[in-house]
């Protein structure tokens, strides 16, 4: 017999030292399990928001103290002494260094929050009351202490996060606050059980319908054991000899329908159920391969032998308090991910494994999953307790995600490498340990026992070899930081990559997620709570030089917030555009980010507060299944479908009044998963008069612009529009009809209501077209709804 008993309810708190100024004087306080100490002191009113303005930098004492949790529960034994022969203290998730006592005596002591620990606790239970406490150290001091000892190491923050096991942007990162938890942030209990039980279950899914069931038992006797699993109607038993800890269950599966990524099929899934004696282990599996192409310094993910163009966005964990991270928010991003096209989610090295529900839910809807281990941005010392804590951690993780369809690379950090080999680091480590020993050794050693039907990469960016210079955009992956840092986006134009792994440029987030966050008044693009929710180094001056020649410098903080939006949204579709039409030589875009942890300034397409910026509305339709986009002077037909896109395609020069100028017709076709160019004659493609004219592309219903001139150099008329917002079930339809041209026009409900949103945004009509928005949610004044600075457009009349 086996049972769990979460341990979950009467926990307290208390603040036991600080090595920073303590207040308020905390003990005592009832505490949420899962959790931790922030979350416990804001429901008990003891501390601001810390998303709030500047809040935060008033509340890092916490990271510096060392908290004690307590609770008491009863326990009771049988009175027939049948009691199971094993208890173990099961602990999902304590982050991070803590020290365990039950009725008084320790148990064990943990330095790791990416993994969990068991304790064997039978000896030590008492009929009635028992209790147990969690003693955390101070984060900071464990941190500190590990640096004193093992000698610094270089990161890209002054702050010590590789020196503890610990969410890395715990300790601020350029879009994160500085918020360093503790606390019991995964579910506990004691689990008791007798004879063996399922400690792992590794199954490996083929095309062909083999599947492998490698299973782990941790005994209680040695006596033989029966092992059976079952999955599409086919059942397999073994027997597990005596003594022995691991066993192989082999099935096959007759025709199984295969899992395929979003957008090059179906995913179907399988319930997968293993018995050892009594005990019962459920998960889903799909049937696919998966290869990573390598051929020529190619990175081509190959599922079920079809090459797969990803269209994917960086993943960062979804709050700072993952405790409040639910699987219908999960459910939410990855539903707004994959209305933006998406296919794949990169998990990032700062972050954490996540949940199970995050990987059920990739499996479910068809998001392919590149999985990071926790190393980013810094060398990490391999010395003392480090390498056996983070072996534990690998071998945990790469066991439990082993069922996943989803996930389909585990990469070994991100920008380690690059760090190590280009920033300067190797002066200054004087020889000491840098990480170099867990992706070049450790992890794949760990990969390949574990989990051998996935690719491992040693990092990201990363050529293929630790001689070759990591992120050389002609080999394996690459990391585009230029734009952004020092260049115009248009520098995109200059890179012919094999696959990017991160690029992106910040915009800032919704009105109604920063006036929610920001108590200022007025706002301004400077004031002190915009700024403090600026987190990039030069962030506010990189926004306004990023403009350019491309768009009006803001009047105000109304122009200041569209135009920093819309060139966010502009600078991502230019990269993206760019790099699609280079398929199959390039192979994907990893968008720097998808999701924010807070509101913030940021590259994210879906801010803090769940909302779209203009940013996600571009993306969609740079990562559509069929795409035209101008390249050079040709038009790049590009097509992620399983069937020939072929038509006519128009192009046509017109001047702003919508009179033609010049046009041409061509018969195109571009192949499935392919593309085609089309040279574009002199006539049709260069622009008589700059400032007046645009160049229309339209292939079926696709259609894609080009303008010569930047925005403020075009001879736009004041944009005249008739407008017309109707209610309809669910919410309001506006209509809006140019007579003139209108650039971007965009639409900004939720400044009403901060409930509201528009199914669409950035749209350039000419003269005579119409565009149908639909506005849901809250409660949204018609008449205010088509008014400056809810509906905004580039060439507006004022």
């Amino acid at each position: 017999m086996s049972s769990h008993r979460p341990l979950h309810d009467g926990w307290t708190v208390t603040a036991v030292s600080s090595t920073g100024q303590l207040r308020p004087v905390v003990a005592g306080l009832p505490a949420a399990v899962p959790g931790c100490v922030h979350t416990d002191l804001l429901a008990a009113g003891l501390i601001e928001d810390p998303y709030l303005d500047d809040n935060e930098d008033r509340l890092t004492w916490i990271g510096r103290t060392a908290w004690s949790y307590e609770t008491t529960f009863t326990w009771e034994f049988a009175q027939d002494g049948t009691d199971d022969d094993r208890a173990d203290l099961v602990c999902e998730g304590l982050d991070t260094a803590a020290t365990l006592v039950l009725n008084g005596i320790e148990i064990g002591t943990t330095a790791d929050m990416h993994r969990s620990y068991r304790f064997s606790v039978r000896h030590l239970l008492r009929a009635g009351e028992n209790t147990l406490r969690i003693l955390f150290d101070p984060p900071y001091g464990y941190a500190e202490a590990q640096k004193a000892a093992l000698g610094d190491r270089p990161g890209a923050y002054t702050e010590p996060y590789q020196f503890i096991r610990k969410m890395a942007c715990n300790f601020g990162w350029d879009w994160g606050p500085t918020v360093v938890t503790a606390g019991i942030w995964r579910p506990i209990g004691i689990e008791t059980w007798s004879t063996a039980r399922i400690a792992e279950v590794r199954p490996f899914a083929s095309a062909d319908g083999t599947v492998e069931v490698h299973v782990a038992v941790e005994r209680a006797t040695e006596r033989p054991l029966t092992l059976t699993a079952s999955v599409g109607g086919v059942t397999e038993t073994v027997t597990v000899g005596a003594g022995q800890r691991r066993a192989v269950v082999t099935l096959t599966v007759p025709d199984p329908e295969l899992w395929w990524p979003r957008g090059y099929g179906e995913q179907p899934l399988y319930d997968l159920t293993v018995h050892l004696e009594d005990q019962e282990w459920t998960g889903r599996i799909g049937f696919r391969s998966v290869e990573l192409d390598r051929t020529g310094d190619a990175f081509t993910f190959v599922i079920n032998g079809k090459p797969v163009f990803v269209k994917g966005f960086n993943w960062i964990p979804d709050d700072c308090f993952p405790s409040r991270i639910t699987r219908e928010r999960l459910a939410e991003r990855f539903a707004q991910a994959a209305a933006a096209g998406a296919n794949c989610l990169r998990v990032w090295g700062g972050g954490m494994y996540e949940s199970e529900d995050f990987y059920d839910l990739a499996d479910e809807m068809g998001l392919l999953v590149w999985q990071d281990f926790p190393f980013a941005c810094a060398a990490y010392p391999e010395e003392g307790r480090f390498t056996a804590e983070v072996e534990a951690e690998a071998r945990e993780h790469v066991a439990r995600l082993a069922r996943h369809a989803s996930l389909v690379l585990w990469c070994g950090n991100n920008e380690n490498i690059e760090g190590h080999a280009d920033w300067g680091w190797q002066d200054s480590l004087e020889g000491r340990s840098w990480g170099g020993g867990f992706y070049y050794d450790l992890l794949p050693r760990v990969v390949a026992e574990l989990d051998p039907t996935r690719p491992y990469w040693p990092g990201s960016p990363y050529s293929g070899a630790p001689d070759l210079p990591p992120n050389d955009p002609s080999k394996g992956t690459v990391h585009i930081w230029t734009v952004w840092n020092h260049q115009d986006y248009t520098h995109y134009a200059t890179y012919t990559p094999r696959f990017v792994a991160e690029f992106g440029f910040q915009g800032p987030p919704t009105y109604a997620t920063l006036r929610a966050a920001v108590s200022d008044d007025p706002l301004t693009p400077v004031s002190p709570g915009v700024t403090h929710h600026q987190k990039a180094i030069d962030g506010n001056l990189k926004l306004l030089r990023g403009l350019g020649e491309h768009l009006p410098q803001p009047d105000g903080f109304d122009d200041w917030h569209y135009y920093t939006q819309l060139n966010q949204a502009r600078a991502m579709a230019f990269g993206i555009e760019r790099f699609r039409a280079l398929a199959p030589y390039c192979m994907g875009t990893i968008v720097w980010q998808l999701n924010d942890c807070w509101p913030v300034t940021s590259w994210a397409a879906v801010d803090g507060g769940g909302r779209r910026k203009p940013l996600w509305y571009a993306l969609r339709r740079a990562y559509a299944e069929r795409l035209l986009t101008f390249q050079g002077d040709a038009l790049a037909v590009v097509n992620d479908t399983d069937e020939p896109w072929s038509g006519e395609l128009a192009v046509d020069r017109l001047s702003l009044a919508g009179e033609i100028l010049a046009k041409e017709r061509f018969d195109v076709s571009a192949p499935a998963r392919g593309t085609a160019s089309v040279e574009l004659p002199e006539g049709v493609a260069r622009a008589g008069n700059p400032a007046g004219e645009v160049l229309v592309a339209t292939l079926g219903d696709v259609r894609a612009l080009r303008f010569p001139g930047e925005d403020p150099a075009m001879d736009y008329p004041p944009a005249e529009m008739d407008t017309v917002v109707e209610e309809i079930e669910g919410g309001l339809r506006v209509r809006v009809t140019a007579r003139t041209i209108v650039r971007e026009l965009a639409i900004f409900p939720d400044r009403l209501d901060p409930r509201a949103t528009v199914d669409d945004q950035l749209v350039t009509l000419l003269p005579g077209e119409t565009a149908v928005f639909h506005v849901t949610g809250g409660d949204v004044d018609p008449g205010a709804l088509v008014r400056h600075p809810v509906l905004r457009c580039v060439n507006e009349s004022r």
